[in-house]
């Protein structure tokens, strides 16, 4: 039986940037140098996916739920490069048509940040080119949780009835409604798991694990991942 490959570029990758610290501590150098250079190549990335039409949606796993039991020295410093990451690139987002979303738990984020995110979203909502979507303050656990409690809140209420629970309903109320699920996720820095990144979504998405540090992750590391993908056999259980 003839299996189907992906010929075509995928609609949407997710990214678990991984390994800014060990970049960092290779050289010498403080774990903010490691995040500076991590925040470079994520606009590198978007800058490269969008020229070159890769993809339509991009998740970059960014701040995980887990990531607020670092040191608080460590989180000040996130959250502020965080914003002034989105302050620094908000006119270039724009002249490249794109659209930000962030996906997680976003009242947990200081509220200067919380502003900052509003702002940028709401500036960039008109873009149409690449939609990049940024996990911040993200689980997939938390986010399955979270559904399902909006979910019950209607049943309860009278609004809905179990037999309305499909799938459908349940990934409209998910962080990332209205986003194809992603197509290929990739994990830099040689670790292979998940790491509580959309877990629903991911049900067939195709994995690719690279060895590169996410700071050197570039163009020629995602045509690698790109061409894996493109030579995949995507059945989606029909054989």
């Amino acid at each position: 039986m003839q299996q189907d490959l992906a010929k075509s570029n995928p609609r949407h990758i997710a990214v678990i940037m991984d390994g800014n610290g060990r970049w960092a501590r290779k050289r010498g150098l403080p774990r903010a140098a490691g995040h500076r250079a991590g925040a470079r190549a994520a606009l590198r990335l978007i800058r490269y996916i969008g020229e070159h039409r890769s993809a339509s949606h991009v998740t970059l796993f960014a701040f995980s739920t887990e990531n607020w039991l670092r040191p608080p020295e460590e989180i000040s410093f996130l959250m502020k490069l965080f914003a002034d990451f989105l302050h620094d690139n908000q006119k270039e987002m724009i002249e490249q048509g794109v659209r930000l979303r962030v996906a997680g738990q976003i009242e947990r984020l200081p509220k200067s940040v919380q502003e900052s995110v509003r702002l940028a979203v709401e500036k960039t909502r008109d873009g149409g080119r690449i939609v990049v979507n940024v996990a911040l303050s993200y689980g997939g656990r938390e986010e399955i949780l979270h559904a399902t409690k909006k979910l019950a809140q209607r049943v309860e209420q009278g609004e809905w009835t179990s037999d309305q629970l499909t799938e459908a309903a349940f990934a409209a109320e998910l962080y990332t409604a209205g986003m194809p699920d992603p197509d290929l996720i990739i994990r830099t820095s040689g670790e292979m798991r998940l790491s509580n990144f959309l877990l629903w979504q991911a049900a067939y998405a195709e994995l690719y694990f690279s060895d590169t540090l996410w700071p050197d992750f570039g163009p020629d590391d995602l045509e690698q991942a790109l061409d894996v993908f493109r030579h995949r056999e995507r059945r989606f259980g029909r054989q």
